[in-house]
């Protein structure tokens, strides 16, 4: 069994913010890489000499955030290394996203208006990389989120590295170089069909040969030149980089309005619950501005917390 070293850390995120409700949405996660259970979010990091398990809690309340993370390594953690861990805590839980211009953006709506009360302090989270998204959006085309979810802890478990402590494996999500190599048989057997093996091996291999630069797409102008860029790649469309660019970058105004469980509830929510086109969900969408990608969070999270608008369809 490896030594662990361990450190604490403070991270003051920027009001309002609450951190369990926002932190719900890993409920039920996979405990060796990502998950939220009894008050405390728990998540393997990649830094930069190595992999920590970090463990966070709230400290603080809604308009006055605090949060204590417990950091765990098999190297010694010193300034540099809590910084880093820091700062990707703070990416990952979106804990610099101000609300404000969000909630008067949508003070008018009548749906939004009461769901931004009672979900005071809701922040989406993002994934640790753009590559992450891309994967995890590539699995999940076509196919039930627990089917891919079941895929994406298949993945992590069988090509993620490792980390042990206290004699619990911690897993990473696997860099490109790790899928890069893979088989398409190997991924066959964590549930990816024969073009989803496809995809993400080229475009892991295109990164890990220096030919795609995912990260580079926050120096793009806008997100309409961003969703253009990965629309180049095989097997990426427009729900595809949308998902992408909302998990891996928080570009909140990138709406997956083809999404089937999102035209769902913008058509009980706005409609009166008839079928909606991806088109008719843009449209009624506009109202939302450039958080549109964040008010159907909002929705995605009213339903889950059985939350409803007295304005709305959904009873």
């Amino acid at each position: 069994m490896s030594t662990n070293y361990h450190a604490n850390l403070t991270i003051r995120p920027r009001s309002p913010y609450d951190f369990d409700l926002s932190a719900s949405i890993f409920s039920g996660g996979e405990p060796s890489f990502s998950r939220y259970e009894s008050g405390r979010f728990s998540q393997a990091l990649r830094l930069r000499d190595g992999l920590a398990l970090s463990r966070v809690t709230s400290a603080g309340e809604v308009e006055k955030p605090v949060l204590k993370a417990r950091l765990s390594s098999n190297y010694p953690l010193e300034k540099k290394e809590k910084d880093e861990a820091g700062d990707k805590l703070s990416w990952i839980l979106n804990l610099d996203l101000d609300l404000q211009p969000f909630y008067n953006a949508v003070h008018e709506d009548p749906v939004l208006s009461d769901l931004t009360r009672d979900l005071r302090g809701l922040k989406s989270p993002r994934t640790p990389s753009v590559y992450e998204a891309l994967v995890d959006s590539i699995i999940e085309q076509q196919i039930s989120l627990g089917a891919a979810h079941a895929m994406q802890r298949r993945l992590v478990l069988k090509y993620g590295d490792q980390l042990e402590v206290g004699g619990l494996k911690i897993y990473a999500f696997p860099g490109p170089g790790r899928l890069a190599a893979a088989t398409p048989e190997g991924l066959r057997e964590c549930g990816l069909s024969w073009k989803k093996t496809e995809y993400v091996i080229t475009i892991s291999r295109a990164i890990h040969e220096g030919a795609l630069d995912l990260e580079s797409l926050s120096g793009l102008s806008g997100t309409d030149e961003m969703i253009g860029e990965l629309r180049k790649l095989r097997g990426v469309g427009t729900w595809t980089a949308e998902l992408t660019l909302l998990r891996g970058l928080g570009r909140l105004d990138a709406f997956p309005a083809d999404d089937l469980g999102i035209r769902r509830l913008i058509s009980r929510t706005y409609s009166g619950g008839r079928a909606i086109s991806g088109e008719e969900a843009r449209v009624i969408a506009e109202r939302w501005g450039n958080w549109k990608g964040l008010s159907a969070f909002y929705l995605i999270m009213a339903e889950k917390l059985q939350i409803t608008s007295s304005k709305s369809d959904l009873r």
